[in-house]
């Protein structure tokens, strides 16, 4: 069986996100192993400076890369990552299940992106959209995708 991750910078802070990332945690295990991981955020002042934003980016960016499992097939999200459909997602969880990949990790970065360092440690740069969402729904947003692939490599009812 796969094992998908999401590691992600920061808690979820309203009950909801977590009860929805929950329930596709819920129905991904017929699946695959499915966990999330939370590293901690870095606190910044109200008006941080570049040098305290980049230091935040590399501190969180160290947490992330301690919790990525070895040779995992790494996803960053990321602004600047290629936009893909949810077909095409499902195509890359099948492909990574031909070549032999047992793990795939998401990163979902902080409120001021993923350092340089995690970026390249990534198979796929991949983007939600060019709209901006608050890093709670791009989780659940993120679960739900995840989801909806498997369903559709099983030739489920749920994607349509």
């Amino acid at each position: 069986m796969i094992n998908i991750s999401i590691i992600c910078v920061g808690k979820l802070k309203e009950k909801f996100w977590t009860e929805a990332c929950n329930e596709y945690a819920k129905r991904l295990k017929p699946f695959c192993s499915f966990s999330i991981i939370e590293v901690e955020e870095e606190k910044l002042p109200d008006e941080p400076s570049r040098s305290q934003i980049n230091n935040t980016i590399m501190r969180e960016g160290q947490r992330i890369i301690s919790k990525i499992p070895k040779n995992s097939r790494i996803i960053s999200m990321c602004i600047e990552g290629k936009q893909k459909s949810s077909e095409d997602l499902a195509r890359e969880f099948a492909d990574s299940a031909v070549s032999g990949t047992s793990s795939i990790v998401f990163i979902i970065g902080g409120s001021w992106g993923l350092s340089d360092e995690v970026k390249n440690l990534s198979s796929i740069k991949l983007s939600m959209s060019r709209m901006t969402f608050p890093h709670q729904l791009a989780r659940v947003m993120l679960c739900e995708q995840i989801y909806r692939a498997f369903q559709i490599n099983s030739n489920g009812k749920y994607h349509k």
